[in-house]
């Protein structure tokens, strides 16, 4: 089955996350709404949610208003939505293969598909990286999309629940969660998940304290995209919450009943969570011949270029020089938005016969959440330097970024009512979803 219109420039986006999503809306708003172009988004999921936000989805924190239909934001921006997963490229036609989406029974809803292209962005961000480590696939969790986090979700209220039921009047072990990786979201799950332990508490549903969470970091600092002040000061605060940190200990293998290090400690856990490292997703590896890098990122110019003049890539899955520094463009949400706007550009540029824009990475600093508890951070720029900020301040710029994301995607006036909507659901609905 192939899925095309003759005539107008076609362009194909394969991956939803903020970086696809945001360049789709603004080119369906700049071309597809005026009949300059096809714009199609293919993505294996019917909903957006902000990856930095996957750790409050498997928490049961989010409200599930924060996600975004594909189908509804195509109709109203331009574009076009079409639901699966890429598994292959054909350079020389220019064509796309998707595969076919079964339903949760096996049943084929929608058959295995091609879309042509005359410009093609790959935008499908990227997977938790394994390092073949043993038995990390069999049996640890991961939050690399929705569907995972939701996943999670639904795996730990089912815990909580069969504990509250048949526990006897002494508890004999805590429930205990293993979190492996102390980046940003390990460390910000961890203070999820302490916030979540402390409401179910409340709620008569467990007894506080009655939760283990463990962090295991092959590393001897936690968060090593902030400064050490910075990670010291979340180390102290993440102590102060009862959570367990073995850091320099390197994972070696997982197994159904917890998580043995290299110096030989085993460490028991109920839940694991692989959050140690990522990659771009293993069938990019050589995708028809695209230069790609050790972690299957395609490695582009400074104009999101590949080696093939017709395709391009951002955010996650894309191996971008940054200027005057020996690596590339750190794998960060405000990457994945710049990089959307300056493409957005280029690609209108090259309908119209004009020269691509450079792309120039502009590092604003690293922020991690700890929920309710803390922010911290540093903000970064040509005038200020580099500036330490805490508590309200940095949760305050925390969820501008978020803002600016739903600005990029929704407009100033729907992220505004969006927020309102927010603020008066949270006075009525339970803080934790346990379903």
């Amino acid at each position: 089955m192939t899925d095309t219109n003759e005539g107008r420039h076609k362009i194909v986006i394969v991956g939803g996350g903020a970086g696809g999503l945001e360049l789709a809306t603004r080119l369906g708003q700049k071309l597809g709404k005026k009949g300059l172009a096809e714009i199609y988004l293919i993505d294996a999921s019917s909903t957006h949610i902000w990856k930095p936000l996957l750790h409050e989805v498997a928490a049961g924190t989010l409200d599930e208003t924060e996600q975004v239909e594909y189908l509804a934001q195509a109709h109203r921006n331009g574009f076009r939505f079409r639901l699966g997963r890429m598994e292959g490229l054909n350079r020389e036609k220019k064509e796309v293969y998707v595969s076919p989406t079964f339903s949760q029974s096996g049943e084929e809803l929608i058959p295995s598909r091609t879309f042509t292209y005359d410009t093609l962005v790959m935008a499908v961000g990227s997977v938790s990286n394994t390092f073949n480590i043993k038995g990390v696939d069999e049996h640890c969790m991961f939050l690399d999309s929705t569907s995972q986090a939701f996943r999670f979700q639904k795996q730990l209220v089912e815990l909580y629940i069969r504990r509250h039921v048949s526990r006897s009047a002494s508890i004999d072990k805590p429930l205990s969660i293993a979190i492996v990786g102390a980046g940003a979201t390990g460390v910000e799950l961890s203070a999820e998940l302490h916030e979540v332990t402390h409401l179910l508490a409340v709620y008569g549903m467990d007894q506080a304290g009655a939760v283990k969470i463990t962090i295991i970091e092959a590393a001897t600092q936690l968060l090593p995209a902030l400064p050490p002040k910075l990670a010291i000061s979340t180390q102290q605060q993440l102590v102060k919450l009862n959570i367990d940190l073995k850091l320099g200990r390197r994972v070696v293998e997982v197994t159904k009943d917890g998580i043995e290090t290299h110096d030989g400690e085993f460490i028991a856990a109920d839940m694991k969570v692989w959050a140690a490292g990522i990659k771009a997703p293993d069938w990019m590896h050589q995708l028809d011949g695209l230069e790609t890098n050790r972690i299957n990122q395609l490695i582009v110019d400074e104009y999101l270029q590949s080696s093939d003049t017709d395709i391009f890539a951002l955010g996650d899955c894309a191996a971008c020089p940054w200027a005057g520094h020996e690596h590339n463009v750190p794998p960060r949400a405000q990457a994945a938005h710049q990089q959307a706007t300056t493409l957005a550009k280029t690609i209108i540029n090259r309908l119209q016969g004009k020269p691509p824009v450079k792309y120039v990475y502009l590092d604003y600093g690293s922020l991690v959440s700890l929920g309710k508890y803390s922010t911290v951070g540093n903000l970064m720029g040509n005038l200020i330097g580099s500036v330490t900020i805490g508590g309200f301040i940095a949760r305050l710029v925390y969820l501008s970024l978020y803002k600016m994301h739903q600005v990029a995607i929704h407009g100033y006036f729907r992220t505004a009512m969006l927020t309102l909507s927010n603020l008066f659901r949270r006075g009525a609905h339970a803080k934790i979803k346990m379903h």
